[in-house]
Order: C-alpha cells, then structure tokens, then sequence
C-alpha cells in the first residue's frame, strides 16, 4: 500500500513538473510568435478623385479556411495598420458605404516583416443601364464621423452657381433671397477655404466662389477640439479642386443667362513627380430683380405713423479673383506649400419704391418715391505658407500653416425722397475701413499602435481693423449733402487669441472613441479715438469635445457626439453710439455684449442595404446668453436695430437622407430636416418665450438618359420659422437641369433654370408694443443660365477600374471587423 502511495506521489509530482513545463513551453511560443508577428500596412483611396476614404473598413481572412483574423479603420489620410499578424497565408477585403467591396488574395505575411500594400483604390457602386455598364456615382452627401460632405460634382443645377446655389440643396441650410445662409436655423458659423479661415464676412465668401472651383464642402457641426469653437452652429469648410494627374492640364468654363448674368474661370495646372503649380483666374457678374411691398407703423407717445410700401428693386453681385499655389516635394516625407489668392468684389442693389405715409393724427396721406442705392465693394488678398513633416511611422506627422489675409472694404447707401421729380430729402451713409488678421498652425499627430493615436497643436491669431462710419444728409437750399459730426465715428479694434489643443482616439473593436480639450486666451480691445472709450476683455476659455462610434455589423454605424462651441460679439456689435444704416433704419452696439456659449450633441446612424443608404441624425443645442437683433421705434417712421442678450435658445432636431435607385438609370435623394426651436428669456425686461416647429425638404431626381447625357430636377421647401421678435412664413422652390457631355467628356454642356415655376417668395413679419413690420419679396424667375466646359489633358479625373476580385476566393463568407 505504501508502495502504491508513493508510486502515486511520483507520478502526480512527475505530472505536474510536466505541466509546469508544457505551460513554460507554451508561453516561450506564444512570446516567439507575439515577437515574430507580421505587419500590414497601405493606403486607402477613392478610385474617382484620389482623395484618401476615412473610415474604410478591412478585414484580414486566414486564406485556408476563410476564417476572420483581424481587422482595423482607415484613419483620415486613409492609413492603415494591423498589426502582430501570425504569420500565413491570408488575403484582405476593403469596404466601405457606397463602394464596391474590392478583395486583396494571396497575402504571404512573413515574421518581423512590414508588408507595405501602397496605394488601394476602391470605386463607386456599379450599376447597368440596358445593356451597358456605367460607373455609378458618388452619392451627394456623404456622412463621415464627425461631418457631412457633399460631393459638387454631382450636383449639376448649380454648375453655373456658387457655393451658396451648392449649400441650398442641404437639408441643414436655409438660404433667404439676398442669398444669406443659415445652418441648424443659426446664421453664426465659420467658413475655411482649404482648412484655412479668411478675413471676408462668411456669406460673402460662400457668394463669390464659384461652385465650378469646388470640389466638396464640408459641413461639420460638432468639430472636436482640434478645430476654432468659433461659430454657433459650427464649421463649412470649402475644398477647392486640386487636379491629381501628372503633366499640364487644366479646364475653361463659360457661363451666360438672361439679364446681365455671366461669368467664367480658367484652371490650369502642371504637375510632376517634385513639383505641382496650379492658378485660377475668375469673373462673375450676376444681377437680380425683386419685387417687393411692405407695411409698417411706429409708435411714439401713442402716436402712430404708418408708412406702405411697393416697387421693385435690383440686387447685383460682381466679383474676380486669382488663386494659386506653388507645392514642392522635397522626397524625404517634406512638402513645402506657398499659395496664395486676390480678388475684387461689389455688393449692393437699387430701387424706386412708392411710398405713402400718415399718422393716426393725420388721416390724409403723403406719397412719394424713394430712390435709393447701396453698394458694398473692396479689395483682398491671401497669402499662406504650409509645410508638411511626414515621418518613418505611418501617420506620424508634423503640419505647420501660417496666413496673413487684408480686407479693404468701402460701403455707401444712398436714400433720396423724391417728389414731383424733385429731391425734397436725402441720406448718404457711408462705411470704411482695413482689416487684417494672421493666424499661425501646428499640429502634431503621434501613432500609438493599431487604431490609437494622440494629438496636440496650437493656434494664434490676430485680428486688426479700423472701422469709419459717416453721415450726410441732404440739403434743399444748396442741394448739397453736408457732413453731421453727430453721427460721424471712428473705431479700433483689436483682438488676439492662442489656444492649445489635445486630442486621444483609439478603436477597441468595433467601438471607436475620441476625447479631446481646447484652452483658449482671448484678449480683446474697442477703442473709440474721439471719445476716449476703451472697451477691454481678457479671459480664459476651455472646450471640451467627444466623438463615440460603434459598427453593429457592415454597413450599419451608430455615432453620438458632444461639443461646446463659442459666438463672440463683432465689429458694430460693440458700438455705442447710433449709426444710419438708410434712410429707415439705424442701429446701435451694446459694449456690455457677452459671448454665446453652445453645448452640441449629436446622435446619428446609417445603414447601407444593397445600393441604398440611408441615415438619421438627431441633434440637441443650447446656447446661453443668446444673441439677438432686437428692433425698436427710433422716431415717427424710423426703426432701431440694437443687440442684446435675450436668455437661451433650445433647438431639438433630426436630419434623415436616404439615397436609392428607383430604376436602374434613376436615382433619387431625399434629405429632410425636423427641429423643434424655442427660445426664452426677457426683452426689454419683459419675460417672453416662443416656440416653433420647423421642418425641411429636399427632393433630388438624377436621370441618366444616355451614357453621356443627365437630367436633374429638385424640390425645395422650408417650412416656417420663428425668432424673438418675428417670424418668417414657408418657402418652395424648384430647379431643373440638363447636362450633355461631348468628345469622351472633355466637354461639356448644361442648361440650367432656377426656380422653374417661379414659386419663390419670400414673407417675414416682426412686431413689439412700438413697431410693426411685415415684407414680401418675390425675386425674379424663372432665372435660365448655359454653363460650357471643356477639360484640357483630362483635368477631371478617370474613375480607375477596380483592380481587385468582386468576391472573397475559396467561396468564404466574410464578417465585418
């Protein structure tokens, strides 16, 4: 017995030391092939325009059996690595919403080895059209996680437009007839050309560009802390075209309608393997004519002055421009970019408008005409330096950007009462002065392994304008207008700011993050040289940011996001003193204005069913210390516009798209936007809430008749809205185009009307216990235009053929990472 125990003892100790050895043995291989794994790494781009896919997804399968092994996301320059791969036989599919799924066979991954795939393209969906295949085309909007882009080329309505005729088919904008954009029902946001901010006021960059120089925009409405919290409602960012082939190339578009309406641009550019030069030149003239009647009252001691008015006015628009940038490779990961663009552009309008007034003391009425002209015009130009550090790693990167931008601008209103041919009063307002800002860029991005990466940067910049205002007013005994001191100023202003950011973003399987904090230091000073006010502001300012994302399976991601944003008061919004904006209307600034704070969030998801997507945004904004335009009686029939902090502003919306083929040569996008606005808080110290519930709608039909010929028709509609003092009634529209393209698409030929039912009318009303106002405006239509193109050594580019197979080899069936 005793034998049998110990024999027992012996075989259990031999059994465990055989254990603790076969567990030594395991662990050293484990180590062995951690250590020994291999890497895949490339580069994933759009076939069409080269421009890197954010987001896309691969998968990397065993070769044997078919069997998932890993997996990762592009990041946005479209890199990738996966990383501590056993080493095999395996091959890789790319992925991504809208593109066909492209596959990558007969992968060798060796140990401690990089294999560097290059450059994969991936195309745009296919689909037949009786009998013939055609490249599909890329959807209009594209969401991204953390904003929308919309794809210029395909819209062809706005061929002869700018980037505002390109921002009106979004569900998010609203566009009113002087041409004024508004996003989420906010008209504070912040325009970059190419990442880069710009001294113009942001309508009238989004007026002069051409749509024909943009090759997207970029809506994104909760940036993270890497990008200026500037703006209520957040960023458009317009990406001009950059032509991507090697040699000289280039393209002329002419563009002419009915009534003083043409324009046209050239585009050229050479480009080697070291060296890319390209310049734009560009004109555009376009006029307008609104008719348009309005009713008013004042009330002054309870007396009330009643003023009608009808007629019709002319809105004109003339702009050129000259862009261009010089961009050298240096071939050690190093780019070095100067670039700079310059331009001319006049504003303005004139009417003849019939007038008759009286008061409720007077019942007989006065009539007469009111001639007035406008015109806001000046000089610009634009100049940055950009250098870009790439280093061994794969998205380790260095980026500096400096600019300086100047802005010369001059503004005249000219009101004359005329009766009996006769001028019986007059105003001539006048606005001037220089602006220059400089703004200065580094980011630092830092690969931490698979899908984690940290970000760092600072900006400064600064801002300098003089501002001087100047009335006059008519005199009948001379018929001069002489000079009122009274309401004559000068103002300085000077504003600085630095902030420094970080941001940390990591992906844990098919869950996605990024946190990030924004410091900013602004110092601000007003300075009214005639009267010895200064108006100072030093402070600090933090902004936090978080981007989440998580893929259900393919095809089909949740994200949710949260920012905190900024609107700082501007330029007149500080004055203190009255100014003549015409002869109606004056305004006055409110030194004490403090700025708009904004807590953004978003929550979104979309989904891909064969070729359909479809997505849904909700949204919920605040913004405390709200910003609003109030009006008041000035006198018997004059209104001021002064700036207050009313209270906080709600706005609680949802934007869906769903994009799809109703045949097979017709696709349809519709994109609506839902949002409840409400608004509380107290003016004039009288508390006041409203509320309403606004909605949108864009309806877009793309016919491909032929291979070469496309025909486009889109409904617009924008329901009712309301703000603090007013509301504006619904509004629809309609747009048509034709496209033909000749000699292999070097050329092409669109024909264009706007508003093809001539339904656009616009009706807004505002109102308090001192002044009425209510206006009707129905601009001119139908607007017809002819937009000719021709491409010089294929300036657009080939969609490339997809080099890969249309299914995974061995028949497997593939799962989304």
């Amino acid at each position: 017995m005793n034998d049998n125990f110990l024999t027992a003892v012996y075989f259990s100790r031999k059994e465990h030391k055989m254990k603790n050895l076969l567990f030594l043995i395991l662990l050293g291989i484990s180590q062995v092939i951690a250590q020994s794994g291999g890497k895949l790494t490339g580069r994933v781009l759009d076939a069409s325009t080269r421009n890197p896919l954010e987001f896309a997804n691969l998968v990397l399968f065993n070769a044997a059996d078919s069997t998932q092994y890993s997996g990762t996301v592009t990041d946005k320059n479209g890199n990738f690595l996966i990383e501590k791969i056993r080493p095999g036989k395996y091959y890789l599919r790319i992925s991504f919403i809208g593109y066909d799924n492209r596959f990558i066979n007969d992968l060798t991954i060796k140990p401690n080895t990089t294999l560097d795939l290059g450059i994969i393209e991936i195309s745009p969906r296919t689909v037949g059209i009786n009998d013939v295949v055609v490249s599909g085309e890329r959807a209009p909007i594209s969401y991204e996680i953390d904003k929308k882009v919309i794809n210029v080329g395909q819209n062809i309505v706005a061929a002869s437009g700018t980037a505002v005729d390109i921002l009106e088919n979004v569900p998010s904008i609203t566009v009113d007839v002087e041409g004024n954009v508004s996003l989420r029902g906010s008209t504070n946001f912040r325009v970059l050309i190419d990442g880069r901010p710009s001294i113009l006021d942001p309508n009238e960059i989004l007026q002069q560009i051409p749509a024909s120089e943009i090759e997207n925009i970029e809506i994104i409405t909760n940036p993270s802390a890497k990008y200026d919290p500037e703006g209520t409602a957040g960023i458009i960012n317009i990406v001009m075209k950059k032509n991507k082939n090697i040699g000289l190339s280039g393209l002329v578009e002419l563009n002419g309608g009915l009534k003083d309406k043409y324009g046209g641009e050239i585009i050229t550019d050479l480009k080697s393997d070291k060296l890319d030069i390209n310049l734009g030149l560009n004109y555009n003239k376009r006029n307008f004519g609104i008719d348009q009647n309005q009713n008013n009252w004042t009330n002054r001691n309870d007396i009330y002055t009643y003023y009608n008015s009808i007629g019709t006015s002319n809105r004109n628009r003339e702009y050129y421009g000259i862009r261009g940038s010089i961009s050298y490779d240096f071939g050690n990961k190093k780019i070095l970019t100067f670039g700079g663009r310059a331009g001319s552009r006049s504003f303005g309008g004139n009417s003849n408008l019939y007038y008759t007034q009286w008061n409720s003391l007077n019942t007989l009425p006065e009539s007469y005409i009111n001639s007035s002209n406008r015109k806001r015009s000046g000089d610009y130009y634009s100049l940055f330096l950009n250098y870009i550090h790439n280093f061994e790693e794969k998205g380790h990167q260095l980026t500096a950007d400096i600019s300086f931008d100047r802005d010369n601008s001059d503004e005249e209103s000219r009101n004359n009462l005329v009766l009996d041919n006769k001028i019986v009063d007059g105003k001539i307002n006048t606005e001037s002065g220089p602006g220059k800002e400089f703004t200065a860029k580094i980011d630092y991005t830092l690969p931490l392994g698979g899908d984690r990466k940290f970000e760092a940067g600072y900006q400064g910049q600064i801002d300098i304008s003089d501002e001087s205002i100047g009335l006059l007013n008519y005199n009948p005994v001379t018929s001069n207008y002489d000079f009122i001191e009274e309401y004559s100023h000068t103002t300085k202003y000077n504003r600085n700011e630095s902030a420094i950011y970080s941001l940390f973003q990591d992906k844990i399987g098919t869950f996605g993050y990024q946190f990030g904090l924004r410091a900013e230091y602004t110092g601000r000073s007003v300075e009214i040289p005639d009267s010895s006010l200064e108006f100072t502001l030093y402070r600090w300012d933090f902004f936090p940011s978080l981007h989440i994302s998580y893929e259900i399976f393919e095809g089909n991601e949740i994200m949710t996001s949260y920012t905190r944003r900024i609107n700082r008061p501007r330029g007149w919004e500080f004055e203190p003193f009255y100014t003549w904006m015409d002869a109606y209307n004056v305004r006055i600034g409110n030194p004490s204005l403090l700025p708009e704070y904004i807590d953004s969030y978003e929550l979104g998801y979309q989904t891909l069913i064969g070729n359909t997507v479809f997505s849904v945004e909700t949204y919920y904004r605040v913004v405390k210390n709200k910003k609003e335009r109030v009006r008041s009686a000035f006198s018997d029939n004059v209104t001021l516009m002064s700036v207050q902090n009313v209270g906080t502003d709600y706005s609680l919306g949802t934007e869906l798209f769903l994009n799809f083929d109703l045949i097979k040569n017709w696709n349809i996008n519709l994109m609506g936007n839902l949002y409840n606005y409400r608004i509380k808080g107290r003016l004039n110290d009288i508390p006041f809430e409203r509320s309403s519930f606004n909605w949108n709608v864009r309806f877009n039909n793309s016919i491909k008749l032929t291979t070469s010929t496309t025909l486009q028709f889109n409904l617009i509609y924008n329901s009712p809205s309301v703000s603090s003092q007013g509301r504006r009634e619904s509004f629809m529209f309609t747009n048509l185009a034709l496209k033909q393209e000749f000699l292999n698409k070097m050329l092409s030929v669109t024909l264009q009307v706007r508003d093809l039912f001539g339904t656009a009318e616009f009706e807004m009303q505002e109102e308090s216990h001192d002044f009425y106002n209510y206006s009707h405006f129905k601009r001119e239509a139908p607007i017809v235009m002819l937009n000719l193109r021709f491409n010089i050594n294929n300036y657009k580019n080939n969609r490339r053929e997809n080099q890969g197979e249309d299914m995974p080899p061995n028949g497997g069936v593939s799962d989304d990472f």
